[in-house]
């Protein structure tokens, strides 16, 4: 017997991972679990039969292509069926896009802060991460396009931006987008599309359907409610999907959620009035702060961002003494989602009580 162990990338030393959003500690009183975007609704009741019928067959592996789910997406978009590729939520398509281009020298682009699994993510591809400042809380097409180079090999843009939930417009993505050589993959990450009511806001899909650089990611996890069944896809040119594809590990994207994902779709009116009342509850949410003098940047997603700095850590303890978890970002801001009404109001009086603003 030696003292030796195997041996592992080095970049594993100092690697973080994914820290999800915490779940509140438990208390005599009610909880509200504020922390991971998720929605406060439920999944309709058809799509909780198309999950019951699906449980049957779990001893059977899934479709590995997704055909089924691919083609209803495909047929929701106006797209070619080829043109999708499914994956383990929005973020699983992300890790697959890295692994596609990820290599020792290729650089990957992004605005900060941003999601947070793009760090992680593009180290685990040996990829090197060339983080652009936001500005104004919100992506600087201008310096991310100033910083392109013969190595960037893809660039994400976040719009809504999580975790501050700006947005970009459709004029400044279009000038930016003709900036960016051919060669060069843009993402537009829209986890938080349907959430969206800024009609300068591009819708990606559109986008995509000119450029054949560029791919849009959308989700199931957040708007149609299945965060806990992991489903996201991606829509971009033949060449990008087949390389998604390629990179995705067999049956990801498992049988329940796969029929649970096609329910959602066939009932995407109701879920979208879902949406809608979210987004009142947003408009509330933000407004009721920046009365009690707090600075929330615009939002377009299913959460307001509080850049606290330092205050941070106490801001998310005060929340979690009255049993609300946010999403602390170190000493740079909070990120809380939107919950139903008595989840916003139980968070809007600890911001009240708290005493200090980010102003």
């Amino acid at each position: 017997m030696t003292d030796a162990s195997p041996r592992f990338r080095p970049v594993l030393d100092s690697f973080p991972g994914y820290q999800p959003g915490q779940t509140p500690a438990s208390t005599t009183g009610r909880t509200h679990k504020l922390s991971s975007n998720e929605s406060p609704h439920g999944p309709l009741p058809s799509v909780v039969e198309a999950i019951a019928e699906a449980v049957r067959s779990v001893n059977r592996y899934p479709d590995n292509r997704a055909n089924a789910l691919t083609e209803a997406i495909a047929d929701r978009h106006g797209v070619p069926a080829r043109h999708v590729a499914v994956g383990c939520g929005s973020v699983g398509v992300v890790q697959q896009l890295l692994e596609a281009v990820g290599e020792p020298g290729a650089e990957v682009l992004y605005a900060w802060r941003s999601f947070e699994a793009y760090p992680t993510l593009a180290d685990l591809a040996a990829a090197e991460s060339v983080l652009v400042p936001l500005a104004g809380e919100t992506h600087d097409l201008t310096a991310m396009a100033d910083a392109i180079t013969a190595r960037t090999r893809l660039i994400f843009v976040c719009n809504p931006n999580n975790p501050t939930g700006t947005v970009v417009h459709a004029a400044e993505l279009r000038g930016f987008l003709d900036r960016v050589p051919p060669d060069c993959l843009v993402v537009l990450d829209e986890a938080y599309h349907e959430y969206i009511r800024d009609e300068a806001v591009p819708d990606g899909v559109q986008e995509y359907r000119d450029r054949p650089n560029v791919a849009v990611l959308r989700t199931f996890s957040k708007a149609y409610g299945l965060a806990g069944l992991r489903v996201g896809f991606m829509i971009a040119h033949e060449p990008v999907a087949d390389a998604v594809r390629a990179t995705m590990l067999p049956f990801t994207v498992n049988r329940i959620a796969q029929a649970a994902a096609i329910a959602s779709l066939a009932a995407e009116g109701e879920l979208l009035d879902r949406v809608q009342s979210t987004v009142k509850e947003r408009t509330r949410v933000r407004e009721a702060l920046i009365a009690d003098g707090w600075t929330v940047p615009p939002t377009e997603a299913n959460f307001v961002w509080l850049r606290l700095g330092e205050h941070t850590p106490d801001f998310a303890a005060a929340c979690a003494a009255a049993g609300i978890a946010v999403r602390p970002f170190g000493t740079e801001g909070a990120r809380v989602s939107i919950g139903d009404p008595d989840d916003n109001d139980a968070f809007l009086a600890v911001a009240a009580a708290f005493p200090l603003r980010n102003t």
